[in-house]
Parts: structure tokens; sequence; C-alpha cells
């Protein structure tokens, strides 16, 4: 690790802190999860060492439905912090720069969306970013640039990147312990068995992990939309489109070359399914992949004979990372696959790192704790990009400009 974090930072100074709060929103309400409460323990610690702070968030893209100010993070944010947060319907103005004025030692202040402000948007460079007048406005008020949004950090936006090339830039816990555990593969030695469960919808992102960490990997664990793929590739009648849907055809064209060069370079090292689950009349119904005669079977989720094996391997080993669903587990019946993984990682004593978009959320709708594991992933798009080797740009502006 090449940045510099908080405990390289002097007590009681102004910052500017981002984090990422981008929360699901229902009938108009921001809905508060984990998210909020990872960035709080940043905040907790920034209140208790009496720093000023000035928070930086967005929430939605532009002309989304989802694309809202960020008062309702504010008070969600007051309550797990148990303490006084505020929010100023302004960015880099003069609105918010009397607010930030104002601010005192333990003092919390949320600034409005980042992508209401003009110079957020679009993706540039970050000596492009540092020149907008967001950037050259808002520095001169802190001593010191936060960046705790490791979720966000694939985006090359000026609250992500323009700072630290005109300030001071720190990483906060949520980007040093993200950035330490989503690293691990490559960085990481162990004395047993490396295991990767992978799934999800997206089969590109699981051939470029293949790809770029192949060679960490002793096992790779299929299901979902990836897993199908590589039966296809196999010769059995499974990752075929249903009605007309389109999850299928349009990735299997893309990535059918390169899922038969994996098969054929690291088939020892994928695992495939030997029985698939589907739905029938509103009931789970599993089959043998070797039975299955028709193309165009819509599994739900591995079988259950695939859920044991897939978890016996993972008692096995000496570290488990997963990436992705291996079934559509929101719905209980096809939660067995996914279900049954991470309860055998959290059951055992290895080194476990759990993320990839939603999957994180199996683990407390189904009654186990984040505990169990060593790391729970926050970050999306962010986890994909460090598996596949490809550089954050936000990680990269705290090493650049330190």
């Amino acid at each position: 690790m090449t940045f510099q974090t908080l405990d390289d930072l002097d007590d009681g100074q102004r910052v500017l802190v981002r984090f990422d709060l981008n929360s699901p929103v229902e009938d108009g309400e921001v809905q508060d999860n984990r998210r909020f409460g990872r960035h709080a323990a940043t905040l907790s610690e920034l209140i208790d060492r009496d720093f000023a702070v000035a928070v930086m968030a967005h929430q939605g893209r532009p002309g989304d439905d989802d694309f809202l100010s960020l008062d309702q993070h504010a008070e969600i944010l007051s309550d797990h912090v148990d303490s006084d947060v505020d929010h100023v319907a302004d960015t880099f103005g003069e609105e918010a720069l009397d607010a930030i004025d104002d601010l005192t030692g333990g003092d919390v202040l949320v600034l409005e969306n980042t992508r209401m402000a003009d110079g957020e948007l679009p993706e540039e460079e970050p000596e492009v970013k540092a020149e907008t007048e967001f950037v050259q406005t808002l520095a001169p008020e802190f001593d010191a640039y936060i960046n705790d949004a490791y979720s966000a950090a694939h985006r090359s936006h000026a609250s992500l990147v323009g700072f630290p090339v005109v300030m001071d830039a720190y990483a906060g816990r949520v980007m040093e312990t993200e950035y330490e555990a989503n690293t691990a593969i490559a960085e990481k030695e162990f004395d047993g068995q490396v295991t990767m469960a992978m799934g999800g919808t997206k089969a590109t992102d699981v051939i470029g992990v293949i790809d770029h960490i192949g060679d960490k990997i002793d096992d790779f664990l299929l299901g979902g939309i990836a897993g199908q793929l590589f039966l296809r590739a196999k010769g059995y009648p499974i990752g075929y489109d249903v009605g007309d849907m389109d999850l299928y055809t349009t990735q299997w064209e893309e990535n059918h070359e390169i899922i038969e060069e994996i098969l054929e370079e690291r088939g020892d090292q994928i695992t495939v399914a030997t029985d698939v689950a589907y739905a029938e009349d509103g009931e789970r119904v599993e089959a043998d992949v070797e039975d299955v005669e028709e193309k165009g079977l819509g599994v739900m989720d591995v079988g259950t004979d695939t859920a044991e094996h897939y978890a016996d391997i993972a008692r096995d080993s000496d570290a488990v990372f997963v990436k992705g669903a291996l079934g559509v587990f929101e719905d209980e019946k096809f939660s067995t696959g996914t279900v049954s993984v991470l309860r055998a990682i959290a059951e055992t004593d290895c080194f476990s790192v759990v993320g990839g978009g939603d999957t994180s959320r199996a683990i407390t709708m189904y009654g186990m704790s984040e505990d169990s594991f060593d790391h729970v992933s926050i970050a999306g798009g962010a986890y994909i990009r460090a598996l596949t080797g490809d550089e954050l740009a936000g990680v990269e502006a705290l090493r650049n400009y330190a």
C-alpha cells in the first residue's frame, strides 16, 4: 500500500471527505444499508478526533428516478453516528461556502449531491478534474482530503480524483480495508487450496477474473449465467434464452471462444454444476445436467448435489473468495447454492472475502453474521476491477499524488 491513511493525519483539522452513499430508493425514500454503517465508522472516528468534516457523496445519475438530494442521507448518517449531521443544498456555491466556514471541531456537514455540480462529470484525467471550478473552489477551504469511497473508486470524477492533485490526500478506513481485502488474492500467500465461487449475471466479469488471477486460484466453482455458458461450451443444452429474454445469446456470442479456450487451458481448475434447479408450477425442480435434453431450460440455481459439493470444497480450502451469486437467492427456493457455500465458509477457519454487487445481502438475509467472514465488500464495479487487475482511478490518485 503506497497511499496515506488516517493514521498519518493529525487530529483536529478541517477535512473534505468523499463517501459512497449511493443507495436504493423506494417511493422516493432512500434505503438505509451497509454502506451507511461502514462509512459511519469512519465518520465516528473523525468526530472523536475533533475533525471539522464536510462530506461529499452522490446519489443516482442525472435523469434517473433515484437522482436525489442528499438531505435524507444526512439524516441516516446522523442516526448511525448518534450525532448531528447537517445538510446544505449546495455543493460549492456561496451557500455551501458559508456553511463550511461555520464548521468547528466535531461538526459534520453533508454537501449536496456531487453529480449536481458542474465539473464532477464526465470521467477525465485527474489533472483535468483538478482544474475544475468545483475543485479549485473547495480545496482551499480544507487542510486535507479523505477518499473513503472505494466502491466508486473506478470512476474518474472530480470528487474522486481531482482533489488529491491539489491537496494532501488520505484513504479513509473503508478505502483502506476494501483495498487490502480485495487485492489479497494477488498479494497474500496461502498454505492450502485457494477457491473462488463465481456467479451472477455477467459472464464477461467472470471470464476476466479467471483470465487475470487464474494462476492464483486452484478451483473456480461456477454458477449463475457464466456457469451455464460454461456448461453449454461443454456440450450440454443449458445456457439458452427462454422466451423473449436476452441473457444468454448475446453473452454467448461475445464470449464462447474465450470460454472454450479457458476450458482447454484451465479445465482442471473449472468446476461446473452436475445438477441444476428450475421452476415448474412455482416449485423448485432439479435435474442432472446429463439428463437435460431440451434447450431453453430456465435454470435458477445449481442443484442440491452441486451445492453440497461446492460447500465441501469451500470447507477444505485455506482461502475462499466469492464473486456473484450461484443462483437467484432472493427467492428462497433458489438460494441453495449461494447459501450453502456461504454457510460452509462461515463455519470454517479459512480466509474469506465476499463481494460482487448484491451477493453480500444473502449473508444477513439468511441469518448469517458478517463477522464470520474476513471481509464483506460493499463494492460492485470496483471489486470486479480489482479482481481483474484494472487500475482504480480513485486509488491511483491517492497513490500518485501522495
